[in-house]
């Protein structure tokens, strides 16, 4: 027996999987017309192609950031994409927002399992509504990195650069000038961590090496070039941390400084940027054409 598909129904597949006209009608005359079952076989396709696409480089996409009303609490969430077309997209760019008001709403949210197996505002967890995406927009899609600051006593604050550079920062004490100041400094200076203490013992002895190293080729004493390298070594602690770096709104002071001066300080900080530090795959088109003509 025959089932009619009607133009309503499809209408209302569509509506409820965002899919084709095409894909929906063809999706409903495999299930004969029953409706849930087609969006079952949809789902189940989609997790398919998603699967299909994990392994692909997803080195575009956007960051995401938002901060609480009472400037208590702070999300940022980078997700990627493969192509800045995608990213662009209005599906993709209205996943993120979810994601991070969602996260940032969110308690006991600490590892990529449970982020994914976050509810959304309508039902869906990430994952699925991540799925769904790849399947809809045809690239893979991951959710790579998160983090949210809450405070009981300081404040929080965010910046965004355009949507490839993303900043978060709990202060001390809220003060929402300061802290998107410093969150735009640290957008733009990329600093290691916060203050001197964090900065890692081995990448201190690292320098120190690289530096000894420099220094010996002057020839000088070793007690002029032990000297020297200490001097080396501060003024590197200084461009790498953040308390120690100018101010880039005014270089005559350092952020730690201003900190002080407002009678605050950066307890920490997250530096999201899309892209950093995937391998991204290396387009050569002119070899790409030639390998298909001498494959004819």
């Amino acid at each position: 027996m025959t089932i009619n598909i009607s133009a309503g129904m499809v209408k209302e597949l569509r509506e409820r999987t965002s899919s084709g006209m095409m894909e929906c009608k063809k999706a409903l005359v495999e299930a004969n017309g029953d409706m849930e079952l087609a969006i079952e076989n949809m789902r189940k396709a989609g997790l398919a192609k998603a699967d299909k696409k994990s392994g692909r480089i997803a080195a575009e996409g956007i960051i995401g950031v938002q901060v609480s009303e009472d400037g208590r609490a702070v999300a940022i969430v980078d997700i990627n994409c493969e192509t800045d077309f995608v990213a662009k997209a209005d599906d993709f760019v209205s996943f993120v927002k979810s994601v991070t008001v969602a996260l940032l709403n969110a308690d006991g949210i600490e590892t990529e399992e449970q982020l994914l197996a976050m509810p959304l505002e309508d039902g869906v967890t990430v994952d699925e509504m991540r799925r769904g995406l790849i399947s809809k927009l045809g690239e893979n899609i991951t959710v790579r990195r998160f983090e949210r600051f809450k405070t009981a006593e300081g404040g929080t604050a965010c910046y965004l650069h355009g949507s490839k550079i993303g900043v978060i920062v709990e202060l001390a004490a809220a003060d929402a000038e300061l802290g998107k100041d410093i969150a735009m400094h640290i957008a733009a200076s990329k600093p290691m961590c916060v203050s001197e203490e964090q900065v890692a013992a081995e990448t201190i002895a690292k320098e120190k090496e690289i530096f000894m190293a420099q220094a010996a080729e002057s020839g000088k004493p070793i007690e002029i070039i032990e000297k020297m390298v200490v001097g080396r070594i501060s003024k590197f602690l200084a461009e790498v941390t953040l308390l120690g770096q100018p101010f880039i709104k005014d270089d005559k002071v350092t952020v730690g400084k201003l900190a002080v001066s407002k009678g605050n300080n950066v307890i920490r900080f997250s530096r999201f940027e899309v892209g950093e530090g995937i391998e991204k795959k290396e387009e050569n088109f002119a070899e790409e054409v030639m390998a298909q003509v001498r494959g004819h």
